[in-house]
């Protein structure tokens, strides 16, 4: 793909600035957890305004620039991209939620950390491969997949570190939890600089693994909270996408 073969080296060298940025995320939220100063309100109010953004940014931004890419063949990739992540959290991750809080009261049986942590990482993985396909494609696209990206990734490792504890593991092991996350992350990003010349299927599926993330896993947890303002950041989420379309998207 000429588009993959032209891209320039600063692209490649901020995709995976960005990754380790979004890794980094993802080793703070598991940190979080264990610091119980924290509130645990703003993890939340995270999660509703990445749901309005990532959802904005997937349909406006990621699925009509996979059209251009891969045609027709775009709609089927994304589906692939949408059951790939939810075969795995389905089956491998069941019973979690995003921004879970943890008492010491209410365990979870024991594989249920080991099985969330797996689920997610290939949730994880893939954000890295978004990220990667878009800057193959331009720096605008890139640094809106990142953004919508982050947004969750501190509720991400969060909910893994929670689930971790939860399950009855170690302090360590929850960290642990969250930095593997990360890793997976920057996993993807690599993986997309080796092959490159696939972005015109890379960037469909992931595009089908963002509305997953938004649509199946997001939206529900903001729908749990009774606040008016989760909805109102979830509008606000979309409306921060068209602003930054608006004005910089030239």
């Amino acid at each position: 793909m000429p588009i993959a073969q032209t891209i320039p080296v600063s692209h490649t060298l901020l995709a995976l600035l960005l990754g380790l940025t979004a890794a980094a995320a993802n080793i703070l939220g598991g940190l979080f957890i264990l610091h119980r100063e924290w509130s645990r309100q703003y993890l939340k109010y995270f999660l509703a305004l990445g749901a309005g953004f990532m959802l904005a940014a997937a349909i406006l931004e990621i699925l009509p620039e996979s059209v251009t890419l891969a045609g027709n063949r775009a709609y089927f990739l994304v589906l692939v991209g949408y059951f790939i992540v939810h075969f795995f959290e389905h089956n491998l991750a069941p019973h979690f939620h995003f921004g879970e809080e943890t008492h010491v009261e209410e365990f979870v049986p024991g594989h249920a950390g080991i099985s969330a942590l797996l689920g997610l990482s290939i949730h994880t993985f893939f954000d890295g491969v978004a990220i990667a396909s878009g800057f193959l494609v331009s720096g605008w696209l890139g640094g809106v997949i990142f953004l919508a990206i982050a947004l969750h990734k501190i509720p991400e490792g969060f909910t893994v570190a929670s689930l971790m504890l939860a399950s009855g593991q170690s302090r360590r092991t929850a960290l642990f939890a969250a930095i593997w996350l990360g890793v997976a992350t920057v996993a993807g990003v690599f993986l997309m600089g080796l092959l490159h010349s696939q972005v015109s299927y890379a960037l469909p599926i992931s595009a089908g693994v963002t509305l997953y993330v938004a649509a199946t896993d997001l939206v529900p947890e903001v729908n749990r909270e009774p606040d008016t303002r989760m909805a109102l950041l979830v509008f606000l989420g979309v409306a921060l996408m068209l602003l930054l379309g608006r004005f910089f998207h030239s």
